[in-house]
C-alpha cells in the first residue's frame, strides 16, 4: 500500500547577494519538505517571478538595488493578497519592520539567525502563523504606545538631517520657527536623544529615516 506524501513547501528568495542566496538555498535543499522554486535579485524580478512561481513562502530582503523590500512586498500583495512573505534582513530597526509589516509581511527574520531559525520559520509561516522576533515586537509595541514619531516630525527630522536651521525648516514647511522648535523638542524626547545630531543617528538606526 502506498503512503501519501504531502507536496513540499515551495519557497522563493529575494536578495541581491549571490553568496547569501547560495547559503539559503543550501539550507532549504537539506530539508525534504521544502523546495526552492526561484531566486530574484531585485524587486522587479521578485514581482515577475512571484507571478510565475506562486511560491507558498517568499523570503524578502529589505535592501534591494531598484526598490525597497517593503515596496516589493506591497507590489506582490497588491496582486496576490494571500502571499506569505517573510522579511530576511540585517536591519533591526523598528521603523524598517513597521513599514514591512504595513506592506504585508507576516514574518521577520534576521540573517544572523538563518541557520537556526529559517526552516522552522518557513514551516510556521506556511502553517498560517506570524513570526516576529520578541525584541522587535517589543520595540514595535513601544513605538505605537504614544511615543511614535508623527509624519510632520519626520518631515522636520529629514530637514534637520540636511543641516537646516529652524528658520530654514520653517520656511520649507510653511510653519513658524517656534513650531519647528516644538517639533524638535518632541523628537528629542521621543527618541531619547541628547541633541539634533544624536536624534538623526537614532532615526537612521531605527529605520525612521533612510540615507
Amino acid at each position: 500500500m502506498s503512503t501519501f506524501k504531502p507536496l513540499p513547501i515551495t519557497v522563493m528568495t529575494v536578495d541581491d547577494h549571490p553568496l547569501f542566496q547560495q547559503g539559503v538555498a543550501g539550507v532549504i535543499a537539506a530539508e525534504p519538505d521544502l523546495y526552492l522554486v526561484g531566486q530574484a535579485a531585485t524587486g522587479a524580478e521578485a514581482v515577475a517571478l512571484y507571478r510565475e512561481c506562486r511560491p507558498a513562502v517568499t523570503l524578502m530582503d529589505l535592501q534591494l538595488p531598484d526598490m525597497s523590500g517593503a515596496d516589493a512586498i506591497a507590489a506582490i500583495r497588491a496582486e496576490f493578497p494571500a502571499a506569505r512573505i517573510v522579511v530576511l534582513t540585517t536591519l533591526a530597526g523598528d521603523g524598517h519592520a513597521a513599514r514591512a509589516i504595513a506592506a504585508g509581511a507576516v514574518g521577520y527574520l534576521f540573517k544572523s539567525a538563518v541557520r537556526k531559525e529559517l526552516v522552522d520559520t518557513v514551516r510556521a509561516i506556511h502553517g498560517g502563523e506570524r513570526r516576529i522576533p520578541p525584541s522587535l515586537a517589543h520595540a514595535l509595541v513601544a513605538s505605537r504606545s504614544g511615543q511614535a514619531i508623527t509624519r510632520r516630525e519626520i518631515d522636520v527630522l529629514k530637514l534637520v538631517a540636511r543641516g537646516n536651521s529652524n528658520g530654514l525648516i520653517a520656511d520649507a514647511l510653511g510653519i513658524s520657527a517656534d513650531t519647528v522648535k516644538d517639533h524638535v523638542s518632541s523628537i528629542l524626547l521621543k527618541l531619547q536623544a541628547r541633541d539634533r545630531a544624536h536624534a538623526v543617528m537614532i532615526a537612521l538606526e531605527r529605520g525612521i529615516l533612510s540615507i
